[in-house]
Formats: C-alpha cells, sequence, structure tokens
C-alpha cells in the first residue's frame, strides 16, 4: 500500500510544480532523474552482489526497455498532466494491463478469452466515461483530448516494456533490471535535457527542487522496491489487488490537495476501469509474470 501510494502521489507532485512556476515537462524530469539516480546506483551495486556478470544481450535490452518503458512513458506522463487532471492521468494510464493484454495477443499469440474481452469493454467504457464528463466540463476540449492521447501513449509504451521485459527480468531479477533500466532511461532524459536546454534552465525555485526531490525519492525510488519487495513476498496477483488502490489514492489526494472535484460519474467509470483491470491482472496461481503498478 505504501508502494502504490508513493506511486499515486507522483502525479500530484507534478502538478504542484506546474502549478508553482513556469516549467516544463523536459526540465522538471530531468530533476527527477537527477536526484533518483544516485540512488539507483546505490540498488545496482546492491542487488548485484555475488551475481554473474552482465551478458552483452541483456544490456542492450536494458537499454532499450529502458528508453521506451521510462524515458519516453515518463515523458509523454510528464507532459500529459499539462493538459489533465492528476486523477483523469492515473486513470488513464492505469488501463495498461489490458494494453499488455492486446499486445501479447499481436506479439505472443495469446488468446484473449471472453473474461478479457468482457475486461476490455469494460475498463474502456469506464473511460470513456470519465473522460466524456471531462471533455463536457473543460474550457478547453482540445487540451483534454490532448492529454489523454499523452497519457494513454505513455501507457501503452509502458505495455510494450512489460511485455518485452520478462525474459530479461527472469535473468537478472526485478530489483536489478529496474535499477539498471532507470539508471539507462536517466542518462536519455539528460541527453535530451543537454541538447535542448541550457544548463541554467535548473536554476528553477527552490520548491520545485523540493517538489523534484520529493518526486525522485518517494514517488520512484521507494515505490519501485516496496512493489517490488510486495511482489516477492505475497505473488503477482496480491500485488495487483493492492495496486487497484492506486487511482482511488489519485483521486482523493486530487480533491484534497489540488481541489480537483470529484463528480458520481467519475467514480462510475474509475469503478469500471478498476473491474476490468482486475479481471485482467488477477490470474490462476498457475501463470506467471507480474503487473506491478507503474510510476
Amino acid at each position: 500500500m505504501l508502494g502504490v501510494l508513493g506511486f499515486s502521489f507522483k502525479g500530484i507532485l507534478i502538478k504542484l510544480a506546474y502549478d508553482a512556476t513556469p516549467v516544463d515537462a523536459i526540465t522538471l524530469l530531468a530533476l527527477r532523474m537527477l536526484y533518483s539516480a544516485p540512488l539507483f546506483v546505490v540498488m545496482a551495486w546492491w542487488s548485484g552482489r555475488g551475481a554473474p556478470p552482465i551478458a552483452r544481450r541483456d544490456w542492450t535490452a536494458i537499454a532499450w526497455l529502458g528508453f521506451v518503458g521510462y524515458y519516453v512513458a515518463s515523458l509523454l506522463d510528464f507532459l500529459g498532466l499539462q493538459y489533465i487532471t492528476a486523477s483523469l492521468e492515473r486513470l488513464v494510464l492505469y488501463l495498461y494491463p489490458t494494453i499488455v493484454v492486446l499486445l501479447s495477443a499481436v506479439l505472443l499469440k495469446r488468446p484473449i478469452t471472453r473474461r478479457i474481452a468482457a475486461a476490455l469493454v469494460v475498463s474502456y467504457a469506464g473511460i470513456a466515461l470519465v473522460v466524456g464528463h471531462d471533455l463536457r466540463a473543460a474550457t478547453d476540449t482540445t487540451a483534454t483530448l490532448t492529454g489523454s492521447a499523452l497519457v494513454f501513449t505513455s501507457g501503452a509504451l509502458y505495455a510494450l516494456y512489460l511485455v518485452q521485459a520478462g525474459g530479461v527480468i527472469q535473468r537478472l531479477g526485478s530489483l536489478r533490471f529496474i535499477a539498471w533500466a532507470m539508471l539507462a532511461s536517466s542518462v536519455f532524459v539528460l541527453v535530451q535535457f543537454g541538447l535542448t536546454r541550457p544548463v541554467s534552465a535548473l536554476a528553477v525555485p527552490s520548491r520545485i527542487h523540493w517538489i523534484s526531490l520529493t518526486i525522485a525519492i518517494l514517488s520512484t525510488v521507494f515505490p519501485t522496491w516496496l512493489i517490488a519487495e510486495s511482489i516477492r513476498r505475497m505473488g503477482a496477483n496480491r500485488a495487483s489487488l493492492v495496486g487497484a488502490l492506486g487511482p482511488v489514492f489519485t483521486i482523493g489526494l486530487g480533491a484534497l490537495i489540488l481541489g480537483e472535484r470529484i463528480a458520481a460519474i467519475q467514480l462510475a467509470g474509475g469503478a469500471l476501469v478498476l473491474t476490468g483491470v482486475l479481471l485482467v491482472t488477477v490470474r490462476p496461481r498457475t501463470a506467471a509474470g507480474a503487473l506491478a503498478p507503474e510510476g
């Protein structure tokens, strides 16, 4: 629950940063990675003690998966939060397990059962309700559609990462893999920042530095470790059940901290999304793999 709460708090913190001062997504993401990278170095060292060296093919996979799963996906998520509420962002992002199912059907030739088909219908009906409500309430419908599309693409890329990461995670272990993939994404983020922004862009107000540090520690590093540890201790199915609290946490925090309004139709849509995702993620005990909540 602490790990899910940390991930859920990320969107709230990003919105607070955007409201505090004019700061762009690339700069905010660069600050997040600058503060989190040293801790991921420690995590990589700790998880690699006594382990065999990482093979060349796994380094290549780490670079690719860090690029698509933690760099591009995170950038699109940060950009999307410039346009939509934190609660809508979390609900749209939480569709990624359903996208995993669709990608697995296309790339891995896994069949879509009637249970999964029903889950997809329920989940996307819920998102249609929530997005429809936000479009009716918004003064700028283009912004709502743009933000939703950016976050959905972020979730789709994270789903692609999950589908392709299974073999590497089995060889390296989840914690070691995540640490190196996050470090790879840090390189991509900082290279983009260096090519598109002056170093002086990091001279943001101290409030933004504190928010970035909080995002790095409480909504990136610690939740990553806590979720990995929870899956190790109680299995993917139970972790998925607890992970369903993520959108609930974000909706509550959005209302409490950001003053985001909660309408009955939003709650109904959120309930449909959670129901559909649980139908996908809660599998028989014999199923392998895990769909950990995304940060």
